[in-house]
């Protein structure tokens, strides 16, 4: 029977496990020394050599690094003083910045930088300071500017060329940037321009280069140009990409299962140029047979290719209302790829069967040819199963989408559906009008259809113990939904405790508010309540869908988390030699990560293009009277949304009738205190658009409960 360790007589204590050594680290104030883990843990001389083993795995795998000849850090902290680097501002304008060097895991740390001191330029993106920092945890950190270092050198600035000056087209950057003589590169006034800081010393406005003309603001291509430039989008496809995608060719039959008698269509917006998804359905008994298949990407970039390279940089495809910056050129994205009516195509596949009730009874997953036998639109599927036409496709498809939304009515979904701004243009690229984006059924079904495949999808990957880059989405956190619980009593609405919360919750509170006035309001709460979705090898199922496991499988045209799910089935189900490497699988956490925030960059940069088309369109309405709802309520004014086309803009403080107003910041708010006027969150009001600035997208609105009519009295 074997004893404890036993050294010279005595029993030693137990040496730290690598989570107690990180945790020891992660709690200390600052940096410790090998003898303050020692005293700490009450080690001995003689387990000093194993101690500093442990050190170095741990530094070796990234946990740890050495701070001066014998102490040692938590690498996920930060060190009291450190350089960072400028790259961006907040919604109010102030500096947002990340340390220069980052040793830790994840995504560095984000700093919040104070405003600098009165009399002093305001840091602008790219530039680097050796900053006081003080957690604020969460990977948070507050900073103070110790001392100023100047620009990295790699930052550009996107802005106006005026009287000497680039006036950014960011409405959060507060600082304007001089041009010097011989710097402007020939550009004209008025011109959209990128410019690079140059040295500065001193006071006074920063000096920038200007190297590329992107032509004048008014142009139709303007505004996308600034979204693609302001949020980093990558535009130009590498010689060897190109050449890669020139050189592809239409795909054999051998070793694929020949689907071409299927007449499997696709559905998608009129608008649509890749078309990567196309379904089928047949009635089986009770219950029904599917078939989605997907354009099969994988067979045309394969891992390790320019291609994949220059797909994985840009993570997806980014669409705005005049153009797409696609993840794959245009030979492959709207070509060999794209699933067209009447042409053999490559697929992966999968056919599943569901009973009377929407619940699977069976799939399997193969590699195909297939041929679509028609390219429809949500719109002409949608009325042609009103007037009963093409029923032997429809029918089908259809009766399979009722058993498929009564399964996800059973299990509980959060399904927000708050209508999309479309945006349509003229011929010249001006914008025409801006409309709703209508939900039809025939969007419903082919959602409805898409989640079943990425469902199984990931229960295929479980199964062959594969890698797989789920789509997680973890429940809102406490502090989201302290502050929607605090949003909703001001409505006399609640919600369940957190730990009995389900998103069958939101979905009866949306179903129970959607007659109210304020039901957008409400959704937008709901919504903005929610964890993000992203990217992950490590499961923790999705929330919003109520599902326990999760996968994109079905557009690997324009998102590059599904390649990698096609690429992990072919290995997993042994379809072909496009399998996943291991270096890549090993990759698999920092992949999610990087293709997460291209996601959250191409979302952002799609959200600001819209916002900018409509404030150009409000800005030939200069002065009109629209019917609004008060958005947001703040001590400097009021946030009004357009009922009509849902553009945002401020009323500022002092623009409301002369009072003395109080913000009730709990009652959400705005009471004067003489007027007896009150303008509350939610409250329908009129309001006049009295500035439009195209260039930054900002909207200013009057208010005009309590304002008198024109000419009612004279100033």
């Amino acid at each position: 029977m074997s004893g404890p360790s036993d050294n010279g007589g005595g029993t030693l204590p137990p040496l730290p496990t690598r989570e107690q050594l990180r945790r020891f680290l992660r709690d200390a104030p600052g940096d410790v020394g090998k003898s303050d883990i020692v005293r700490h843990f009450g080690l001995t001389v003689d387990q000093r050599p194993a101690l500093r083993a442990l050190l170095r795995e741990l530094e070796a795998e990234g946990t740890v690094v050495r701070s001066g000849r014998r102490r040692a850090r938590d690498s996920q902290k930060l060190p009291e003083i450190a350089v960072v680097e400028v790259f961006g501002t907040d919604p109010d304008g102030d500096p947002l910045a990340r340390p220069v060097e980052w040793e830790g895991e994840g995504r560095p740390p984000l700093v919040y930088m104070r405003p600098e001191r009165p009399g002093q330029p305001a840091l602008a993106p790219g530039e680097r300071v050796l900053a006081r920092l003080r957690s604020m945890g969460g990977g948070k950190y507050d900073g103070r500017t110790f001392k100023r270092l100047g620009s990295a050198g790699t930052a550009r600035v996107l802005g106006i060329f005026s009287n000497g000056r680039v006036v950014p087209v960011d409405k959060r950057q507060k600082a304007e940037w001089s041009v010097p003589a011989g710097e402007d590169g020939g550009a004209e006034p008025d011109e959209l321009v990128l410019a690079e800081p140059i040295t500065h010393v001193g006071a006074g406005l920063r000096p920038v280069r200007i190297v590329e003309r992107l032509g004048r603001m008014d142009s139709p291509r303007a505004v996308s140009l600034i979204c693609i430039h302001q949020h980093g989008i990558p535009e130009a496809f590498s010689p060897e990409a190109l050449a890669e995608a020139e050189a592809a060719g239409p795909v054999e039959l051998q070793g694929r299962e020949d689907l071409r008698d299927i007449p499997l269509v696709t559905i998608d917006g009129e608008d649509a140029r890749d078309f990567d998804d196309a379904v089928w359905a047949e009635a089986e008994g009770t219950g029904w047979r599917v078939i989605v298949a997907i354009a099969d990407v994988a067979h045309y970039v394969r891992s390790g290719s320019a291609l994949d390279d220059d797909a994985r940089t840009r993570g997806n495809s980014v669409y705005f209302p005049d153009r797409v910056v696609p993840m794959l050129p245009e030979a492959l994205s709207n070509g060999w790829c794209s699933l067209k009516p009447g042409e053999n195509r490559g697929c992966l596949f999968v056919e599943m069967h569901f009973d009377a009730a929407g619940i699977k009874t069976g799939h399997r997953f193969g590699r195909g040819l297939m041929r679509s036998a028609a390219r429809l639109t949500y719109e002409q599927v949608q009325e042609a199963h009103l007037r009963g036409e093409m029923t032997e496709t429809l029918a089908p498809l259809f009766g399979a989408y009722a058993a498929l939304l009564a399964a996800r009515e059973k299990r509980g979904t959060l399904d927000l559906d708050l209508p999309e701004r479309r945006v349509l243009l003229d011929e010249n690229g001006q914008v025409r009008d801006v409309v709703p984006r209508q939900r039809l059924d025939a969007h419903r079904l082919i959602e409805e259809f898409m989640v079943a495949a990425n469902v199984r999808a990931a229960e295929t990957l479980e199964k062959t113990r594969q890698p797989c880059m789920y789509r997680v989405h973890d429940r809102p956190s406490d502090e989201k939904l302290e502050g929607l619980r605090q949003f909703l009593d001001s409505f006399d609405l609640d919600l369940p405790a957190a730990g009995e919360l389900r998103p069958r919750h939101f979905a009866d509170l949306l179903e129970k508010t959607k007659d109210m006035p304020e039901a957008r309001l409400i959704h937008e709460a709901v919504l903005r309540g929610q964890s993000q979705a992203e990217y992950s090898p490590e499961n923790i199922g999705h929330f919003g869908l109520a599902l326990p496991r999760y996968a994109h499988f079905t557009s690997p045209i324009r998102r590059y988390a599904d390649l990698l799910v096609h690429r992990a089935l072919i290995a997993g189900l042994k379809l072909g030699p496009e399998g996943i490497p291991p270096a890549d699988a090993e990759e698999f956490a920092a992949i999610g990560e990087a293709i997460t925030r291209t996601e959250r960059r191409a979302a952002a940069a799609e959200r600001d293009a819209v916002d900018r088309f409509l404030t150009g369109f409000m800005a030939t309405r200069t002065g009109s009277i629209f019917a609004a709802r008060i958005s947001g309520v703040t001590r400097f004014g009021l946030f009004v949304t357009v009922e009509e086309n849902g553009a945002s803009g401020i009323v500022p403080l002092s623009s409301l009738p002369d009072d003395r107003w109080i913000h009730e910041e709990a009652e959400r708010r705005l009471s004067g205190r003489h007027t007896r006027l009150a303008f509350s969150l939610g409250q329908a009001v009129e309001v006049r658009l009295a500035e439009a600035a195209p260039l930054t997208g900002g909207l200013v609105f009057h208010i005009l409960q309590g304002v008198p009519p024109r000419g009612a009295r004279k100033r």
